[in-house]
């Protein structure tokens, strides 16, 4: 019999104290039902083979069911709710991305850890220098074009909907106030285009053979199958060039091989069996999705720390790091969490196929969130700015990835090089969807060296260090100067890049 304590309603201050609650799980299931909608809906269409993931379809269907969609069947306070998701997710994202793996041997990974940082800059610098000639460009054309548009680009394509709404403030100090309204769309823009261009770019690379591993119908049977034990994921890959003449000098790479090669069989792709996450138990379960969150937590704590002593020394500095967000700091937790691991000798309680999972999941509900809460009346008030902007944005991703990658990445080039075009047009949940549609069941084996690289990077761009100083350099520096400052910037990366390819090719030539 239930006590007649349990039956007796709630005090107000009761029900005031659950209603967040209420409110975010409400939001959340009706989240999660629009992905699984919008994942059946892709799968019956077969939309991964037109290179349209299936978030991005759900994020479609969010924006139909939306207050001002055809169909407004969402309440507001569920979309309030969704706006609040994408930098918590992204943090997400980045908590898991060093757990799961076994941290690389520092041997081997010069080559492609500097060839991903150098790419990364000559994105991220590009994407200014670009954003300052078309703002120059349309500044005598147009009113209301402010200087400080030209770091939208960065910012939203890099940064994301977190790092956008963290500058607002920022902006709004510096005289620019619609900046965080306009960044935010310019972000949803960036997961937009990353998630749809970038999955078309993946089917054209399956056709043109770009991609090092087999296609994913075929890579779908080996799995089911098993791989050879005695074959670790890169020796299993057929080879190919780099695009640059070179190769890495260790045929399995610098990353070592899981302990067990059973673990290889365990797919993360949702479209497989799912036999090999289904097996875990509920404490494996339990102690990997912990595992995320104590890095998030070592993030925020940093964070908390920097913020402390940046107010204790006071001046610029302490706005810099005011407007730092979490999710870089996530992925040092990460690091942190991982290193920890395989000291202690229980680096077998992270699971790979877990925490792929998670990193997937989180990643489709930020692409779904963020689509369904696109304000299309910001884009149609700013539309000619923004439209150019992003077209800039869009373009030069394509070429710096497309030309500049085969030339500077090492194998598998394509598998990087999408990785960095999804970080650098839409956040690195993008990055993560395209590498799943290129490489379902990871034998490229290029996250790695992509999380490194997050680790070094993100607390400068993206989001960190440099995003925050770039608004008040183009305030101080006017956009002429900081557009040079840029292009110098542009030139210096795509230069080492080459020069360091170019002796890495030297090198393995001289050693076959």
């Amino acid at each position: 019999m239930i006590p007649p304590a349990l039956l007796l309603p709630l005090s107000p201050a009761a029900t005031a104290a659950l209603a967040p609650a209420a409110s975010w799980g409400l939001a959340l299931a009706v989240l999660t039902l629009v992905l699984a909608l919008g994942t059946g809906l892709g799968r019956i269409l077969g939309s991964r083979n037109w290179g349209v993931p299936e978030a991005l379809l759900a994020g479609v269907i969010g924006l139909l069911l939306a207050p001002s969609g055809p169909l407004p069947l969402i309440p507001h306070g569920v979309l309030a709710v969704w706006q609040e998701l994408p930098l918590i997710l992204l943090t997400l994202v980045f908590g898991t991305l060093l757990v799961g793996k076994p941290l690389p041997r520092p041997g081997g990974l010069w080559r492609p850890l500097s060839a991903q940082v150098l790419l990364a800059l000559t994105l991220a610098f590009g994407q200014y220098l670009v954003a300052a000639l078309v703002v120059m460009a349309l500044q005598g054309r147009l009113a209301g074009v402010h200087p400080l548009m030209a770091c939208l680009i960065e910012v939203a394509y890099e940064g994301g909907h977190g790092s956008a709404a963290a500058m607002g403030p920022t902006y709004a100090r510096l005289g620019f106030p619609g900046g965080e309204a306009l960044g935010l769309a310019m972000a949803t823009v960036g997961l937009l285009s990353s998630t749809l261009v970038g999955g078309i770019v993946v089917v054209v690379a399956r056709r043109v053979g770009w991609l090092q591993v087999v296609a994913p119908e075929l890579s779908v049977v080996a799995t089911k199958s098993g791989p050879d034990p005695g074959m670790n994921a890169a020796s299993a890959a057929p080879s190919c060039g780099d695009g640059a003449g070179g190769s890495l000098t260790d045929p399995a790479g610098p990353w070592p091989a899981p302990a067990d090669p059973a673990d290889l069989s365990e797919s993360t792709n949702p479209e497989g069996s799912g036999t090999g996450l289904l097996s875990y138990s509920l404490a494996a379960w339990a102690v990997n999705l912990a595992l995320p969150g104590i890095a998030v937590g070592i993030g925020w704590l940093a964070l908390e720390g920097l913020r402390w002593g940046a107010n204790a020394l006071g001046g610029g500095f302490a706005a810099v790091i005011e407007a730092l967000p979490v999710f870089p700091l996530a992925i040092i937790g990460s690091l942190l969490v991982r290193l920890v691991l395989e000291r202690s000798g229980n680096a077998s309680v992270a699971s790979a196929p877990i925490q792929g999972l998670v990193a997937t999941l989180a990643a489709d509900l930020l692409i779904t969130a963020a689509t369904a809460c696109l304000d299309l009346s910001l884009l149609a008030h700013d539309w000619i700015p923004l439209t150019a902007l992003a077209l800039a944005g869009l373009v030069w991703n394509l070429a710096v990835v497309l030309l500049l990658g085969p030339r500077i990445l090492p194998v598998p080039w394509f598998e990087r090089g999408i990785l960095e075009f999804g970080q650098g047009t839409g956040v690195a949940a993008s990055g993560l969807l395209l590498l799943r549609m290129a490489d379902p069941d990871d034998q490229a084996d290029a996250l790695p060296a992509f999380s490194i690289k997050q680790l070094l990077l993100q607390p400068l761009i993206a989001g960190g260090l440099i995003t925050v100083v770039a608004p008040l350099a183009v305030t101080r520096l006017g956009l002429p100067l900081w557009a040079g400052l840029c292009l110098i910037l542009v030139l210096l990366w795509i230069g080492l890049a080459l020069i360091l390819a170019q002796r890495f090719s030297s090198s393995a030539s001289q050693a076959s």
